[in-house]
């Protein structure tokens, strides 16, 4: 099973609506208490990060120069 963004967002809601059961890929899944569903969330919210492409960084550089006209 593949966790998507979808099934973060569920854990949220759950989250900020005080429940304890979420339903993700069809499935329902009832947690213990919030600490564990924000255990849940955390663990999705990490794998959704991971398969997310990567994008290369990119640096700048700034070359600053003052001319006083003297």
């Amino acid at each position: 099973m593949a966790l998507t963004q979808t099934d973060l967002d569920a854990l949220d809601h759950a989250i900020a609506s005080n429940e304890v059961e979420v339903e993700m890929d069809g499935r329902r899944v009832k947690y213990k208490s919030t600490s564990e569903l924000i255990t849940a969330r955390n663990h999705v919210a990490a794998l959704v990060r991971a398969a997310a492409p990567q994008q290369p960084r990119s640096s700048f550089r700034f070359r600053f120069t003052t001319s006083r006209g003297d």
